[in-house]
């Protein structure tokens, strides 16, 4: 059976192409109604925004996120001088896991709270003194979320990243576990939960960030 991933947004021919993945039980539509779009009209920034509903999915579905590639991110790739993959919470997560699955699909992440994986996975490697000591066994390997913490090992030293998360989210701690694998000026801290409040100000910041010109 073929995927076909429902999208919303509908991109013009900017030369940038910023794709989100919302998190779990959030429609793709509510990055529109938070002002995302917006934020990116009111800069006068050369991108387009497009969100994929990736609900009820979970990050094992091999034929959905060939379909992420094929119908998306490598036709994007090609006609324009930059895509970025990006999504909050379990979002950010899946977008890590793509990028974990095909190296080079993406010129960029943009991760919002991240979610950094559940406790038992989490716990293997904190058995094992963290992920600089953890040996991920073919058993591991079988847990989606810790094929991330493998990529989360060593990423891409090349690959632009934007993780940030509120100081009062429930996961921060654990969130700054997967910072932590980026390079200092990767990572970015806002007052706020795991809310839109709190991602709506990370946005903002990650607009004025420079990473899109024309």
């Amino acid at each position: 059976m073929t995927t076909v991933l429902r999208t919303v947004g509908t991109p013009g021919k900017a030369p940038h192409l910023l794709v989100m993945l919302p998190g779990m039980v959030m429609r793709p539509e509510e990055l529109f109604e938070a002002g995302f779009a917006d934020a990116i009209a009111q800069r006068g920034l050369p991108v387009d925004l497009l969100a994929v509903d990736v609900s009820g999915i979970g990050l094992d579905a091999a034929d959905t996120w060939g379909a992420l590639q094929d119908q998306i991110l490598a036709p994007a790739r090609a006609a324009r001088s930059s895509v970025w993959l990006g999504g909050i919470s379990l979002g950010g997560m899946v977008a890590m896991a793509h990028a974990a699955a095909h190296p080079g699909a993406v010129d960029g992440l943009c991760l919002l709270a991240p979610y950094p994986g559940s406790r038992p996975s989490v716990n293997v490697m904190e058995r094992a003194g963290g992920p600089d000591h953890w040996q991920p066994t073919p058993d591991d390997l079988r847990d989606p979320e810790l094929r991330v913490w493998q990529w989360l090992q060593c990423p891409p030293p090349d690959l632009p990243v934007f993780v940030g998360h509120g100081t009062e989210d429930r996961f921060a701690a654990r969130i700054e576990r997967v910072a932590g694998r980026f390079a200092p000026a990767s990572r970015h801290t806002v007052a706020g939960g795991h809310d839109w409040p709190a991602w709506r100000l990370l946005w903002d910041r990650f607009l004025d960030a420079g990473h899109f010109t024309p």
